[in-house]
Order: structure tokens, then C-alpha cells, then sequence
């Protein structure tokens, strides 16, 4: 028996763990010294892990048979590098015929840092995103219910450009991007017009996710005269309670920004998610959004040639996935049943052991439209799935 069973369930989020050499067998040869391996968490179990991972590609037959045992109950078991799939794709597909996702879509999880980095050179941004490209094609090519998502700077619109050809050429099946203004350009900006204009004549989404930007906040807020706080892996690295308090806030810059900046009007068939970075806040973005437009459009004659409110665009071009621990029914009550995804995290811990469970009983309260909005046809209109 599947986890999840009894209706269609499409998963907006989930994610390979990359290995320490997962770029080199796929970065142009000429690029392959100057990009570094991998940075993954030394905790624990994960100690020896990596290092037995690396050499055989895949979990033991012992320990596949006893993930394989916890059948319908998988996504409450091991999380990270220990999971099922996690980074070898045959097991990913035993992994999906438990969990039951019709979809899911595949993100990173380390290597965003390096096509994304602003310390990094911009030939080595863009040979990371075409190695990690490469690499995240070759895992979801064999079994359809993997949607592979690419990486794609902006930092210099013409390679973005020419980029974007080789990842639709890959079939991956949508575009990651950084959610800050990428060569100090809006993302409104001319230049970058090309970039949507072709991601809406083939029909593939861009995507923000939480890592698109650092995920902490200045350390000058962590200094209160007192140890600072570990994050929950129980180092520094990772996001800490206070980080959380504006981690959604450059994505949801970046949206008001593609929004204000007419991107939507100007690309009727765009379509986008912000994935991972929570959705409390849209509601209010939204509302905010249009009265900006409203008050605004009286000075501001970019503002004033919007033929859609805000929200409308909002409502008909982007989608968002609440944390496992927000209150989906109501953040539809406040807003619209059309902006909300279901997602798991898989293999990340932070997708809880029980994401069904507690998406379920915060939609207890909403019919039967809006819950088929959010566990599958919401994630179909944004994919053009028929």
C-alpha cells in the first residue's frame, strides 16, 4: 500500500543529496579543476556515509530491503543521505512507488550554492548550473513521475540565455533561479525579457527555493552578547530561529518586483513557484500589491499601464507551498485556493514524517475543489499537465 492513495497527489518539492564528486563527471572539461567538490555535512552517521555512498553509488541491499520494509510509512523514516533515492535514481523509483506521487518535482540540495555564489567567478556560476544540469537530467530520465529542475543564473543575460536552450534540450522541467536582482538588474529589467519570453514559449516554470539567496540573516542580528544559536543540525550553517524571520522576504521582493515591473502582462503564458520559503506572507503580499498598484499608478506610469490587478496576476501566473506546520485552510480563506501547492521535502527533514496528515487536518475545514486545488490540479495548470 502507498503512503499517499485515494486521489492524485503531485509533489512540488523534493530533493536529490548530492554527493561530494556529483558536478565533476558532468562539468566541461575545462572547468572541471576550478569547480570544488561538494560540501556535505560531516554529522554523525553521515560521518562514514558519504564516503560509502561515494564509492558504491547506492544504500547496501541490507539497508534498501529495510527501507523497503517500512512500506506505506517510508517518509517517516530516515531523512537525508539515509533515505531511500536519495542519491542513487533506481532507488528513487522504488521510492515513489511507496510514497505514491503521481509528480515530483527535484531540486538541489547543495549545488545552487555554487552556481548562485557571488563569490564565484561567473564562467564558474554558470559551469556549476551546466554540470549540476547535466547531472539532474541523467537522474530523472528514466522514470517520468521525476521532474528535474534546473539551476540558471542571471548574471549575465546572454549566457543565461543560451543556457536556457541546453536545459530545455535536456527536458528538465523547470528553472531555478536566484531571487536577487542578478547583475544589478530587476528582474523587469529589458535584458532579461528573452529569459521569460522563451521559459513561456516552452511551457517551463521558473522557480525560487529557499538557498536561491543566503540563507541567514546579517550576523549582526545573531549578536546579542550571548552564544549564538546552532541551527538544528547542530552547527551554523544551517537556518536558526531568527533566520526565519525574513527568509521569504527577497522572494517575495522578487515577485513584487516581476509583478510591478509588468513581466506578467508582458508574458501572458509565464508561470512560476516560490517553493519552500513558507506562504503566511502571501496572502498579505498580495493584498499589498494591490494597493501599491492602485495608490502608485498615479505617479509611477509603469504601474498605471498594468492591465491586471496584482492579485490577478498572482492568482493566475505563480504558486506557492506552505510549510508542513502552516495553516493551509486558512491562508485559502484569506486569499485564494488557486496559489497553493502540496509538497513533501523528501528526502529533507524539514517535510516532517507525516506531511498528509497535517496538510489534511488544516484543510479539514475547505471543500472538496479547494483540496484538489492544492494536492494536484494547481501543480497540473502550472505544468501544463493534462
Amino acid at each position: 500500500m502507498t503512503y499517499a492513495r485515494g486521489r492524485t497527489y503531485y509533489d512540488a518539492d523534493s530533493h536529490i543529496m548530492e554527493l561530494p564528486d556529483f558536478l565533476a563527471e558532468y562539468a566541461d572539461a575545462e572547468m572541471r579543476e576550478r569547480l570544488p567538490r561538494i560540501k556535505v555535512p560531516r554529522v554523525g552517521r553521515l560521518a562514514t556515509l558519504v564516503e560509502e555512498a561515494e564509492r558504491t553509488r547506492k544504500h547496501s541491499a541490507t539497508e534498501v530491503a529495510e527501507l523497503l520494509a517500512l512500506g506505506d510509512k517510508l517518509i517517516g523514516g530516515p531523512k537525508g543521505y539515509m533515505a531511500l533515492g536519495a542519491f542513487n535514481a533506481a532507488e528513487r523509483a522504488q521510492a515513489l512507488d511507496l510514497l505514491g506521487f503521481a509528480r515530483q518535482l527535484v531540486f538541489a540540495t547543495f549545488s545552487e550554492s555554487l552556481a548562485f555564489s557571488l563569490e564565484r567567478a561567473i564562467e564558474e556560476r554558470y559551469a556549476a548550473a551546466r554540470a549540476h544540469n547535466r547531472a539532474m537530467a541523467d537522474f530523472c530520465g528514466k522514470d517520468p513521475r521525476l521532474m528535474g529542475v534546473a539551476l540558471l543564473p542571471l548574471d549575465d543575460p546572454q549566457t543565461s540565455v543560451k543556457e536556457l536552450e541546453g536545459i530545455l534540450q535536456l527536458g528538465l522541467k523547470a528553472v531555478w533561479i536566484p531571487h536577487r536582482p542578478c547583475g544589478g538588474r530587476s528582474p523587469g529589467h529589458n535584458d532579461l525579457d528573452p529569459i521569460w519570453a522563451r521559459l513561456a514559449e516552452a511551457g517551463v516554470p521558473f522557480v525560487l527555493h529557499v538557498a536561491g539567496v543566503p540563507l541567514q540573516i546579517d550576523a549582526a542580528w545573531m549578536n546579542t552578547g550571548r552564544p549564538v544559536p546552532t541551527d538544528w543540525l547542530g552547527t551554523g550553517e544551517n537556518v536558526r530561529g531568527k533566520d526565519m524571520t525574513s527568509l521569504h522576504q527577497p522572494a517575495e521582493t522578487f515577485v513584487g518586483a516581476m509583478v510591478l515591473d509588468g513581466v506578467f502582462d508582458r508574458h501572458r503564458a509565464l508561470r512560476g513557484g516560490v517553493i519552500e520559503l513558507g506562504a503566511g506572507w502571501v496572502p498579505q503580499m498580495v493584498k499589498r500589491l494591490d494597493w501599491i498598484a492602485e495608490i502608485w499608478s498615479k505617479s509611477d506610469p509603469n504601474l498605471k499601464a498594468l492591465t491586471r490587478k496584482p492579485s490577478q496576476q498572482i492568482i493566475e501566473h505563480m504558486a506557492f507551498t506552505p510549510y508542513v506546520y502552516e495553516d493551509v485552510g486558512d491562508l485559502i480563506r484569506q486569499s485564494d485556493s488557486r496559489l497553493y501547492l502540496f509538497s513533501s521535502d523528501y528526502p529533507h527533514a524539514e517535510g516532517g514524517r507525516a506531511p498528509l496528515e497535517r496538510f489534511g487536518a488544516s484543510l479539514a475545514g475547505c471543500d472538496a475543489a479547494a483540496q484538489s486545488r492544492f494536492y494536484s490540479e494547481n501543480f497540473a495548470r502550472m505544468f501544463g499537465i493534462v
